[in-house]
C-alpha cells in the first residue's frame, strides 16, 4: 500500500518525544544488534520511507545491509553485499569526513551512471545516506530508501538522520568496548582458574612426597 506522507501528520524534531525516547534507548543500551534494530525501525516509521538500512562495513569497503526496517516485504535487500562499484576511497573518504548525502530523484541527480544503475536495481527513487563513525573511522552507513516515487527531504529528516547516526556511533562503540571487556574478564577467569588447579596441584604432589 502507498505510503502518504499526510497519513502520518507526526514531525520528529529536537523536542520529538520520538527523538528523545530513541537518543536515550541508545544511550541506555549496551546490545549492539537491539539498538541497530531499534533505531532502523523508528526512523523507517518517522520519516515514512519504504525502507531504512544499516549497511555495516566488515572489512575495507566492504559489507553487506545486516538490518533493515521495511513498509513492505518486497522492498527487501537483507543480506545485500555493495555499495556499488563506484565506491571507492574517494567516496569512503567524503564518508570519513562526516558528508551527509540527500538525492531527491535518482533519475534528475547528476550521479555516475553505474551508482543509478545500482540504485536502480536496489528499487531506490530517493535516498538519504549518512555515516556511521566510531574513533576506529567508518563503521557503516545509515541510509533510508524512497522507494515509489522521488521525495524531497526535509531539513528536520536531515538532522534526525545525522543525530540519531551521531548517538548510534557511540553507542556502538560503548557496546564494542563493553563486550571487548567482558571477554577480557572471563578470560582473566579462565586463567585465575587454571592458576589455582596448577597451585592445588602441586600442594597435592608436594604433601604426597613429604609423606
Amino acid at each position: 500500500m502507498p505510503i502518504s506522507k499526510n497519513s502520518h501528520p507526526h514531525r520528529w524534531s529536537d523536542a520529538d518525544p520520538g527523538l528523545r525516547h530513541t537518543m536515550i534507548r541508545l544511550a541506555q543500551s549496551l546490545e549492539r544488534d537491539a539498538m541497530v534494530e531499534q533505531v532502523t525501525t523508528d526512523l523507517q516509521y518517522q520519516l515514512q520511507v519504504n525502507r531504512v538500512v544499516l549497511y555495516y562495513f566488515y572489512r575495507q569497503w566492504e559489507g553487506q545491509v545486516t538490518f533493515e526496517a521495511l513498509s513492505d516485504p518486497r522492498y527487501s535487500i537483507f543480506g545485500s553485499t555493495g555499495p556499488d562499484e563506484c565506491f571507492n576511497d574517494e567516496y569512503a573518504e567524503l564518508y570519513l569526513a562526516g558528508r551527509v548525502r540527500a538525492i531527491a530523484d535518482i533519475e534528475a541527480e547528476p550521479i555516475a551512471d553505474c551508482h543509478r544503475d545500482f540504485l536502480r536495481d536496489m528499487q531506490v527513487r530517493a535516498n538519504l545516506v549518512v555515516p556511521v563513525l566510531i574513533p576506529q573511522g567508518l563503521w557503516g552507513l545509515l541510509v533510508a530508501h524512497h522507494c515509489q516515487a522521488p521525495r524531497p527531504w526535509q531539513d528536520w529528516e536531515v538532522n534526525a538522520m545525522r543525530q540519531i547516526s551521531t548517538q548510534l556511533a557511540i553507542a556502538i562503540h560503548q557496546a564494542e568496548l563493553y563486550t571487548q571487556i567482558q571477554s577480557e574478564l572471563r578470560m582473566r577467569s579462565r586463567i585465575e582458574a587454571a592458576l589455582r588447579a596448577n597451585e592445588n596441584a602441586i600442594r597435592r604432589l608436594y604433601e604426597i612426597t613429604s609423606s
